[in-house]
């Protein structure tokens, strides 16, 4: 039997038994998770290959809630995590959390950074730390690994003075040392993630939603219509993107978050009306919004 805690909100405790996450473990997933369950020494987390793998794995009942990316500052929108919200699933986002993307240099005991032939890295990783590379390890053959957590395992399996670009969590995982501390190019890097549940979380006073809608037709105004019930109602708007409908070339779904929840009485209202304006409309759910410490 699974060990069940509660992660506390205000005004809210929401008891879960298993986080899955975009695995395998050492990713920036898994710290995502570990961060939104508080690191809780009774959390039990389970590790899937893909964002549908955690998708399913809470709607069979699998896993209680899932964390997957939505958003990085630098690479935008996780069109694969929107699809899914869009098109295949009933889940609610019931949370969100944001860590930020820290890369470091590792390799197996021993190994200087002067006597490095070969580096691991995932091809966006290795992508974000470009000038570290081309600056402190100039000529070295790179070698794409398929996650940040695989690549510090295989450095450490090569017989070669081998280093790879990883989380810290990996490293610590698998032994490595740590040659060089923050060697992505922009140290501000974060990615946002959303916790997916059967249903969303209760109002807290500082909270978000997030909803989507599409029209029937395409007529001049059409959209500036549907989100003036917005700016009529004074809520914020903090996002607004758009992904292909896959249904007709040129149709579009439109993504939208705005502050407050569902529930609340002037949200509600300007859903509804929203709703009547549209063709398609899925609120995805109203959970706390994300508060950085600093």
């Amino acid at each position: 039997m699974f060990t069940l805690f509660a992660l506390r909100f205000k005004h809210r405790v929401v008891r879960m038994q298993t986080i899955a996450y975009l695995g395998p473990p050492g990713t920036f997933s898994e710290e995502a998770a570990m961060a939104y369950a508080d690191n809780r020494p009774d959390a039990t987390y389970l590790p899937l290959m893909s964002i549908p793998a955690v998708v399913t794995a809470i709607e069979t009942g699998a896993a209680q809630v899932g964390v997957l990316p939505i958003e990085n500052l630098l690479e935008g929108s996780v069109t694969f995590t929107l699809d899914l919200l869009i098109h295949e699933t009933r889940l609610q986002i019931a949370g969100e959390t944001v860590i930020p993307i820290r890369q470091y240099l590792v390799a197996r005991a021993g190994v200087k950074l002067s006597q490095i032939q070969v580096l691991y890295a995932h091809p966006q990783s290795l992508a974000q730390c470009r000038r570290f590379v081309e600056r402190c390890l100039p000529g070295v053959a790179t070698v794409a690994s398929l996650s940040n957590s695989a690549a510090p395992a295989e450095a450490l399996a090569d017989e070669r003075a081998a280093a790879a670009i990883s989380t810290l969590r990996a490293a610590e995982l698998t032994g490595a040392q740590i040659l060089a501390r923050d060697i992505a190019d922009n140290l501000s890097n974060v990615t946002r993630f959303i916790v997916l549940a059967q249903h969303d979380a209760l109002p807290t006073g500082s909270d978000k939603t997030s909803f989507c809608f599409g029209f029937r037709e395409d007529r001049a105004g059409v959209l500036v219509d549907a989100l003036e019930e917005l700016a009529q109602a004074h809520i914020n708007m903090t996002k607004l993107e758009s992904r292909p409908s896959k249904e007709v070339l040129g149709q579009y779904i439109f993504l939208v978050d705005v502050d407050g929840h569902r529930t609340d009485r002037h949200i509600a209202q300007a859903l509804d009306r929203i709703r009547e304006k549209t063709g398609m409309f899925k609120v995805f759910g109203s959970y706390p919004r994300w508060k950085s410490e600093l």
